[in-house]
């Protein structure tokens, strides 16, 4: 038996979008190296100080040990969080997962690398490269920080009831405010040109369709904005996307900005002239969208439009009946757009309803007349014709000006019955070659022939007759538009007995994202709080440090109002990484504000000298984390509109996450830490004592 291996060079591969480059924050990277860098450098000032003299070579290396000791338990554990906050991200499946996880793999990449490196490399390379005096002096920035933050903190520590009280304030009035704001599945990107795709009447002839695209595209060319105009009408011979010929999608592809005649001219008044000057085309109805979003929506629900609301039964009547009076509530919500009822009806018909008296009359049998009539109308197989190695059926039929006339198809000869002793002969033979004795009766004695608009198309969704009443939403958010059009739909339109509604489109997708991120969020957050326990070895201190998470979700959810953002997939991913940078400023500060308690300073002092100690790490790491994020945030070229959301929500957060931990987290924790008690202070020193008599 033979084996092979075959090697996957791919497997740990992230695709390089503009999201996954994007995330890549080098100031979340190195935060690490940040924290060990600045805690060597003010050892080895303090030492050289100390001493009076430059240290030598061992004593230099011992110093950067032992700094490096000091905080690579928290810097570790605060990247291990930063990890973990982004693992819910890889949980997320369909459009969002393909979206997301390339951003989260490249994070975990990263800050993999990164803490590797701040561990080795980084304090390797400050025992190579700082060889000379170190001096711990301050910039004007640092002075200015240092000046400002003493009596604010002071203050913050003396009303620590206070600020805890307006802490919780402030979680609760932004708490509100998230759920004002409404929401989102994606935001939608602008791809610089339009999509119109024209409606028309079931049964419109291609050639039709041409013409009246024709017309259409030449309204539009006249609009100075629009560069060129094509469109694609019907199906095409690989039938990916298979559209009746009543059906055509158009392209409307936009000159640059610069070259249109008011530059300052918004996407949003285009489209609406764009709409204006098609519905001067009469006959058809116009869906407006963008290239890549009309097809993108179609493909993830099934609905072109942002929104469709699915009407559930058995009877087609029924169904569009209840459909019209969706379309007319739905046309009254705010924010609604191109709002229209899928043609399940108005197909042109041909209809032959067999007289069976007159048939029983004549003796004439009903597979007669119906074999007679399909041969005529829709042909049949008489032979193969060989052309090369390709082969073709030789269809009979009628001509095409007879089919479609109905006078024509009423005078169709059906031979009758033969006479006594005569041979009967096949109704297909007759036609093709009458006998002159044979005897024939006109369709139009047997049958009742007429042209009557019948069902277009009939769609299921889940072995279930269904109709849908699709829209677009334009100047509002999707996740407000949808409850406030559930809301008017319950109320306003009554369903029989049989019948329900459902919703698709893109809420459907930010609904099951927001389902999956409501089960997997909470529980990366009690991952979090684990390992800020093992980290500190203390439910209480854990529970302080966690405290700024819901802390550094305030500035987020303030940031996105001020800029108008709604919620959505990418803001919530932006609250998930903003989780871990949060996390990371309180486990730095107090782990320090410990050990000094450890060292014997009272709660007072430690939580002092510990946040005036930590003011600079804070500062730079928060600076850096943020700044890392300005590009995304201020970003205008494609792709921005995913990116800014993220961006905006981890600036946010950022800020107020450093405010709230330099005041709010001391305050919180003389609040609700006490002093150690003597007798533990004694003991632990009798038998440190005893231990070292030993």
């Amino acid at each position: 038996m033979r084996f092979s291996r075959v090697w996957r060079a791919d497997v740990f591969t992230a695709t390089a979008t503009v999201l996954s480059l994007g995330a890549i924050d080098f100031g979340i990277i190195i935060d690490g190296a940040v924290i060990i860098v600045e805690n060597c450098l003010r050892l080895l000032a303090h030492e050289q100080s100390a001493r009076g003299r430059m240290l030598t070579r061992g004593e230099r290396f011992d110093t950067i040990i032992r700094g490096s000791r000091e905080v690579i338990k928290p810097s570790l554990f605060g990247t291990l969080i930063i990890a973990v906050v982004y693992l819910p991200v890889l949980t997320l499946t369909g459009v969002e997962g393909k979206m997301f996880t390339p951003m989260a793999l490249t994070v975990l990449i990263a800050l993999l690398g990164a803490s590797i490196l701040s561990m080795t490399f980084v304090p390797a390379a400050v025992a190579i490269f700082v060889t000379g005096r170190v001096s711990e002096s301050e910039n004007w920035f640092m002075r200015l920080a240092h000046r400002s933050y003493v009596p604010v903190l002071d203050l913050a520590i003396r009303y620590r009831s206070l600020v805890a009280v307006a802490a919780v304030a402030l979680m609760i009035v932004s708490g509100y405010m998230a759920s004002r704001m409404g929401g989102e599945f994606i935001p939608s990107l602008d791809e610089g040109d339009v999509a119109i795709q024209a409606i028309r009447i079931p049964g419109t002839s291609l050639t039709q369709s041409v013409e009246m695209q024709k017309s259409l595209e030449r309204r539009l060319l006249e609009i100075p904005e629009v560069k060129e105009t094509f469109a694609r009408t019907g199906t095409a011979e690989v039938a990916t996307d298979p559209m009746p010929p009543s059906i055509s999608d158009g392209y409307v592809m936009l000159k640059p900005r610069d070259r249109w005649p008011d530059p300052s001219k918004s996407k949003l008044s285009l489209v609406k002239e764009i709409e204006e000057a098609a519905e001067e085309i009469a006959g058809s109805n116009y869906e407006l969208s963008q290239p890549i979003q009309l097809r993108f929506n179609d493909l993830i629900s099934g609905v072109r439009s942002d929104v469709g609301v699915k009407i559930f039964g058995d009877d087609l009547e029924v169904l569009t009946q209840i459909a019209a009076r969706a379309q007319s509530v739905l046309e009254k919500v705010d924010g609604a757009a191109d709002v229209k009822t899928e043609q399940v009806a108005g197909l042109p018909v041909l209809t032959v309803r067999l007289e069976r008296r007159a048939l029983a009359r004549l003796g004439i049998s009903v597979s007669d007349v119906q074999s007679l009539v399909e041969v005529a109308v829709g042909g049949k197989s008489a032979g193969l014709v060989f052309e090369g190695d390709r082969r073709f059926d030789l269809v009979v039929r009628l001509p095409e000006n007879l089919r479609s006339d109905v006078e024509a198809l009423k005078a169709l000869p059906i031979p009758l019955p033969p006479i006594d002793g005569q041979t009967r002969a096949q109704p297909t033979a007759l036609v093709a070659s009458p006998l002159a004795q044979m005897r024939y009766v006109p369709l139009s004695e047997l049958a009742e022939i007429l042209v009557a608009p019948g069902p277009n198309q009939i769609s299921r969704e889940d072995g279930k007759r269904r109709i849908v009443v699709s829209a677009n939403v334009r100047g509002r958010d999707l996740g407000s538009f949808v409850t406030d059009a559930q809301n008017q739909i319950a109320e306003k339109v009554k369903l029989p007995a049989g019948y329900w509604i459902g919703w698709g489109g893109q809420f459907e997708q930010l609904v099951s994202a927001t389902q999956r991120l409501m089960i997997v969020v909470p529980i990366a957050l009690l991952l979090i709080f684990l390992l800020l326990f093992i980290s500190l070895g203390s439910s209480a201190d854990a529970l302080l440090v966690f405290s700024g998470v819901p802390l550094a979700l305030t500035g987020g959810i303030f940031a996105l109002a001020l800029r108008g953002i709604p919620l959505s997939i990418s803001a919530g991913i932006g609250f998930i990484a903003l989780s871990g940078v949060a996390v990371l400023n309180g486990l730095v500060i107090i782990t320090f504000i410990e050990r000094l308690r450890g060292e014997g300073r009272t709660i007072m002092q430690a939580v002092q000298e510990g946040a005036l100690t930590r003011l600079r790490p804070v500062l730079m790491t928060a600076l850096v984390a943020s700044l890392g994020f300005v590009p995304m945030a201020i970003a205008t070229g494609a792709g921005a509109e995913v990116q800014r959301p993220l961006a905006t929500v981890v600036i946010g957060g950022i800020i107020s996450s450093t405010v709230l931990t330099l005041l709010v987290l001391p305050a919180l924790y003389i609040l609700f830490r006490r002093e150690r008690s003597p007798a533990r202070v004694e003991t632990n020193s009798f038998n440190t004592i005893e231990g070292e008599h030993r």
